[in-house]
């Protein structure tokens, strides 16, 4: 891809760079996959594309490609290595929706019988009631997007 945009203030930019160390689990020429620091739990991974981009939205096609391409590579490999049952995939994409690093990022969390964690259903809160009318005109304007 050429010349990767960097910031010098993300940590997710200077692990790429290999500033600061990380548990490297694979690498592409565009995209980073690392354990964790801080993980929900043992195997969580981090995948991340090299440039620095703060949103999903904000990645070329190209870039979105090389991290869910290794997104999908990675996850059956992480439930093997730590014998997990399922895996939960999430992006929190903007402050408002958790994102603490504003660098594009997907987790791969393992996932066990019984561990306490609930579906991604529970990250946005309260169910708000919607109804057909409702949810037409919100299907017909994303897609008009």
């Amino acid at each position: 891809m050429g010349d990767v945009r960097m910031s010098d203030d993300c940590i997710f930019c200077s692990i790429v760079a290999g500033d600061i160390p990380a548990r490297v689990v694979a690498e592409t020429d565009d995209a980073l996959a690392f354990l964790d620091a801080n993980p929900m739990a043992r195997g969580h991974t981090l995948v991340v594309p090299k440039g620095h981009h703060q949103r999903v939205a904000d990645l070329s096609r190209e870039e979105s490609r090389a991290v869910f391409d290794l997104v999908h590579d990675l996850a059956p490999a992480i439930e093997d290595a730590v014998n997990a049952d399922a895996h939960t995939i999430g992006v929190n994409d903007g402050p408002d929706a958790g994102q603490e690093v504003p660098h594009a990022h997907v987790h791969i969390i393992p996932r066990f019988e019984r561990d306490g964690g609930g579906p991604i259903h529970v990250a946005a809160g309260e169910r708000p009631e919607v109804d057909d009318d409702e949810l037409d005109e919100i299907a017909a304007s994303i897609g008009e997007s």
